[in-house]
């Protein structure tokens, strides 16, 4: 069976990774060199794919370094943490489970760890004694990265997925205080922290007041360019036994304003729907398709938007750009300027907007068109037929 060439909702595998070239380097070189990195982007844009495609290279490389993963999107309180970030390490730096317990046993013996298999013999740890204790000597699993690579003589990268979440524990700014005491010291083990709430993320390592502040380099991991599309598109159709133009390929890109989850998934059902070669008409068939089958969520999304949100967003795709000038406010009934800055703050934090050197932008390209093209068109459309009644009432 023909395997589908377009992959998007999980990581992608090397023949579907694109270009990224730069960033690669760059974050190869830290690793190597020990510079810890902060790495910051929207949701979708391929983070986790690009740390993957690292791991694979360096690791290939470089024999004496282990890269692991911890992704903390869910966790709720320091203990797990802990758990998370100590499961993280051993298994990251043990090649059979008699060796992850060995190393349990031997780097948190004080702990008493106690050794679990899952049904596909992956290997965990958990503590037997109390939170208090662990409370109590943090250092234990703070410093086990730096422990084992020194007794083992290897050097390891520990990449923290969706770092922000730590701002949901009991008390975030005194555990950031601990994990930068600790971890400052580390010299056999280098940091690349991430995540996807952009102002978050910012206040916590661009704030001089913040236990972070200053921890590693800032990388901003923009969109991968237009022509870096076309030519990975146009191969991958090739791969497959199908056609896609240069014009064709850039459509795609161009609908999905290079946002690479939305790339790879107009890409994906444009091929599924090309026989031999693919046209504009399949394109533009899949992205109503595409956005047909997120209207529901949409609509969900906007119902908890107030009146003055939605009059923002209706002046943003208007073109509007002096959005706190009198005529602005009245038309779009936006109340005060001092309000139009309250608004604007609250729909780039729950990450509808973005904000790039003073322009304001969507982040999610299909919600930007259904604004558009579906919901506020549908708005216009009654509104005009309701004045044409009472016209025709007159």
């Amino acid at each position: 069976m023909r395997s589908v060439p377009f992959t998007y909702g999980r990581v992608t595998a090397s023949d579907d990774f694109t270009n990224r070239s730069e960033e690669i380097a760059l974050l190869k070189r830290n690793f190597l060199a020990g510079v810890n990195s902060i790495l910051i982007s929207p949701r979708r844009w391929g983070k986790t794919s690009l740390l993957r495609r690292v791991t694979e290279e360096l690791t290939l490389e470089q024999k004496d370094i282990r890269i692991c993963h911890i992704d903390i999107f869910d966790l709720r309180n320091e203990h797990q943490f802990y758990v998370a970030l100590a499961n993280g390490v051993l298994q990251a730096t043990s090649s059979r489970w008699e060796e992850f317990v060995k190393d349990a046993k031997q780097f948190l013996g004080a702990l008493v760890p106690t050794i679990t298999f899952s049904p596909d013999m992956q290997t965990g740890v958990s503590f037997g004694v109390g939170w208090e204790e662990i409370e109590r000597n943090p250092e234990e699993i703070l410093d086990l990265a730096e422990r084992v690579a020194e007794r083992k003589k290897i050097r390891i990268i520990v990449c923290i997925d969706e770092f922000q979440s730590l701002a949901s524990f009991a008390d975030p700014l005194a555990f950031q205080k601990k994990l930068r005491a600790r971890w400052q010291n580390h010299r056999h083990v280098t940091y690349c922290l991430y995540g996807s709430k952009r102002h978050m993320l910012l206040e916590v390592f661009t704030d001089s007041s913040m236990p972070f502040y200053k921890f590693g380099e800032l990388l901003y991991l923009k969109k991968i360019g237009t022509e870096e599309w076309i030519s990975f598109i146009r191969r991958r159709f090739s791969d497959t036994g199908k056609e896609i133009s240069e014009e064709d390929a850039r459509l795609i890109a161009q609908l999905a304003e290079n946002h690479p989850y939305y790339v790879q998934q107009l890409a994906q059902q444009s091929w599924f729907r090309t026989g031999r070669k693919c046209n504009r008409e399949i394109i533009l068939s899949a992205r109503e398709d595409i956005v047909g089958q997120l209207g529901l969520l949409f609509a969900n999304i906007t119902e908890r938007f107030s009146a003055t949100q939605m009059g923002l967003l209706r002046a943003i795709i208007a073109g509007e750009k002096q959005l706190s000038a009198q005529q602005t406010l009245l038309q779009y009934r936006l109340g005060t300027s001092a309000n139009v800055v309250r608004v604007k703050r609250g729909l780039i934090e729950s990450e509808v907007l973005d904000d790039s050197n003073g322009e304001l932008t969507f982040l999610d390209p299909m919600f930007h068109h259904w604004l558009e093209f579906i919901l506020f068109h549908k708005e216009s459309t009654n509104n005009f037929t309701n004045d044409k009644s009472e016209s025709e009432q007159l």
